[in-house]
């Protein structure tokens, strides 16, 4: 049964990115995440929303504006689901502003940790926040009074602002009305008060309550009736035009520079602000009521992260994670002869966050010091602004190697981070490249040469996840340490194609986007069906973040019809509709939103025993599959493909403590708890930590 036009065989893309953030807000509201971690995840939800209101509701309102009636493969016109995602977004940041005012910071309160605010202030810390204001902050605002020779100022996206309305006249005999004060981005937006005058052991006043408590004093011999922030978000997407750029890296650094002060799509501001200000907003930013978000707390939520960091409370937060460097790498770490040796002998698999990242850095380290070692190759998306990586491929450059690094300039919110280490690696001598205009490069490979017996051997690293040894703590992945030598010249292939010019040669094992990734996924698929209809088993399990490809999710459906059972562990956004009779019903969807950010891709086929499974870089996207260079590889070992099933399917069908199932609606129940509770991420912890 094929769904009629009114009910489409997709879900709309935002609409299941804002569910997925319903579920990230779960965590903050389930009483059994310690106190702090629940305000984590309140700022991540907020964090996240600002990412969604600079890419996808940028596009959105594109789409809006270029092609109103078309009607998208979700059913909906541009404007209709302008409508339906914008109501979503404001029901969830009220349930987030209700869960913030009215459960978090009550209880953090209860906890000696509290926002102090200027209502609640003694004489004391009055006059300690006064001089605070005038020695610290003062002297950096530059109020701005609205006339004809003071338009409105230039405004940064996501900035934090005041606007203030007045009245009086000045010096000059000019009637006051409207004043905005801009906070300096240099200024702390979170400020700690001595315990003695704060009355709590951790006492915190916000920029915002600091100046809205003294701006009068901006405006001397006016009175301020009122003080209310705001700030604004704008489209953050880059263009850059690839038919007309001669060098990437200078065209980008000219469209960074622009990046803060792109279309107005969102305004957040006070919940006592006055409708006439409130309008007078809107139409200094073109922006319409159901763009503007009325907050009862800071505008920029994700700030308050800073207190979950700061504060020295570990019983309110989650208990200490120390992942373990697993054999053999405990034992050889520091001597690189032996760590070569030990990835000879067989695959390494590794497991982030739960086994150590340092193995990775060990086998850099290695390949910088040795003397053996002649050439690293590696591609970077995203690795931080202080690297310990990105260190040794400095100091391995400095040493004479040949160090060849494809760094992807083009990483949304990473660009001027990876400008900044491209400009560094070159001045050291190391080749540098951007990879394929248009093209991102997002595969995650690592390949080292060294001499041996009078010849060159390969040994690689692959990985599902960045080289970034901060989130390699935070997210879940798998990487692979390997010597075989089919896999090592196929990640030497890769990299020529991305470095040079030329046709591009077949690999033996690895899949690449954007040329036999999607193909590959797709046959594997209609393979499954094949076996179905045959009466064999049939399964098929994939695990990703997230999973919007059109003739995927069909080939889906249709293994679905034949008969083939279908496990999709997808943590974001999924365009399939699970579970609806005739269409998927042999489909079941789930979703893991817990401790650890679930973050590798993984694919598995039963393949009539053979059992086929794929780790990657690329989620089942269209990007993924057309617009970016992503790498999937077989893990071919038969003890670790074992691990793989383990670690990443069977242990995540099991949970009924952070996991929950998608409705064919598009809707999520949390998985119910039935006999012995079972928790992904304590049993993998327990496990391989």
């Amino acid at each position: 049964m094929l769904p009629s036009s009114s009910d489409p065989s997709l879900l709309n893309r935002e609409l299941s990115l804002l569910k997925f953030n319903e579920r990230v807000l779960a965590m903050a509201e389930n009483r059994s995440t310690p106190l702090l971690e629940r305000l984590r995840y309140l700022c991540i939800v907020s964090s996240n929303l600002d990412e969604f209101f600079e890419i996808r509701i940028s596009s959105l309102k594109e789409q809006l504006r270029q092609t109103p009636g078309l009607v998208g493969v979700d059913g909906y016109s541009p404007g209709e689901a302008f409508e339906r995602v914008q109501r979503a977004a404001h029901e969830l940041v009220d349930k987030q502003n209700s869960l913030l005012t009215n459960q978090v910071m009550p209880k953090l309160k209860a906890e000696g940790i509290a926002l102090l605010e200027p209502s609640c202030w003694s004489e004391e810390l009055h006059a300690w926040a006064h001089a605070g204001f005038h020695r610290e902050v003062m002297p950096m605002l530059t109020p701005i009074g609205l006339d004809p020779a003071h338009p409105f100022p230039r405004v940064y996206n996501k900035s934090l602002n005041f606007i203030v309305a007045l009245s009086g006249q000045d010096a000059f005999g000019r009637s006051a009305s409207i004043a905005i004060v801009q906070a300096p981005r240099a200024l702390p937006r979170l400020i700690k008060v001595p315990p003695e005058i704060a009355g709590v052991p951790h006492g915190y006043i916000l920029l915002t309550a600091l100046i809205s408590a003294f701006v009068g004093e901006l405006f001397p011999g006016l009175d301020a009736k009122g003080v209310y922030q705001w700030r604004v978000t704008r489209n953050s997407d880059l263009f850059v035009d690839e038919e007309e750029i001669t060098n990437l890296r200078q065209a980008l650094q000219g469209e960074l520079s622009q990046r803060n002060f792109g279309a107005a799509v969102r305004l957040e501001i006070d919940q006592y602000m006055p409708p006439d200000l409130e309008v007078f907003l809107q139409k200094e930013f073109l922006l319409q009521p159901q763009d503007t978000y009325r907050v009862s707390g800071p505008v920029n939520l994700s700030r308050l992260m800073q207190l979950c960091n700061v504060v020295d409370r570990p019983e309110l937060l989650f208990p200490d994670h120390r992942p373990k460097i697993p054999a053999p790498f405990d034992s050889v770490s520091g001597n690189p002869e032996e760590l070569f040796a030990a990835i000879a002998e067989k695959d390494r698999l590794l497991h982030h966050p739960y086994q150590s990242f340092q193995p990775v850095l060990n086998f850099l380290t290695a390949a910088a010091m040795d003397p053996s070692v002649v050439a690293i190759k590696q591609t970077i998306y995203r690795t931080g602004e202080d690297s310990e990586l990105m260190r040794l491929l400095l100091a391995a450059a400095k040493a004479g190697k040949e160090v060849t690094v494809v760094v992807e300039l083009m990483a949304r919110f990473d660009e001027q981070t990876n400008i900044n280490w491209a400009a560094k690696l070159e001045e050291v001598g190391a080749h540098v490249s951007y990879g394929v205009v248009g093209h991102k490069t997002h595969a995650k490979m690592a390949l080292v040469l060294r001499r041996e017996n009078g010849g060159i051997r390969r040994y690689g690293h692959l990985g599902t996840g960045n080289y970034h040894p901060r989130t390699a703590r935070l997210y879940t992945d798998f990487g692979l340490l390997t010597a075989d030598q089919k896999l090592c010249e196929d990640m030497d292939k890769v990299f020529s194609l991305l470095t040079g010019l030329g046709a591009r040669r077949p690999l033996k094992l690895l899949l690449q986007s954007p040329f036999t990734l999607h193909e590959t996924m797709v046959a594997l698929i209609k393979n499954e069906v094949v076996h179905a209809k045959a009466g064999r088993k049939a399964r098929i399990m994939a695990k990703m973040n997230s999973l919007l490809e059109p003739i995927i999710i069909d080939a889906l459906y249709k293994a679905s019809q034949a008969g083939v059972k279908v496990d999709l562990i997808v943590r974001g956004a999924c365009a399939l509709r699970a579970g609806v009779p005739g269409l998927s019903e042999n489909i079941r969807v789930r979703s893991v939103i817990g401790r650890f950010l679930e973050h590798s891709r993984v694919f598995y086929f039963y393949n009539d025993g053979a059992e086929n499974v794929y780790l990657s870089s690329a989620d089942w996207m269209d990007r993924n599959f057309f617009r970016r260079v992503e790498i999937g590889f077989p893990v071919l070992d038969k003890s670790l493909k074992k691990r793989v099933i383990n670690e990443a399917f069977i242990y995540a069908l099991r949970d009924n403590q952070l996991a929950w199932r998608a409705l064919p609606n598009g809707d999520y129940v949390k998985i119910k708890s039935r006999g012995k509770p079972f928790n992904l991420h304590e049993c993998l912890t327990q496990q391989l930590s």
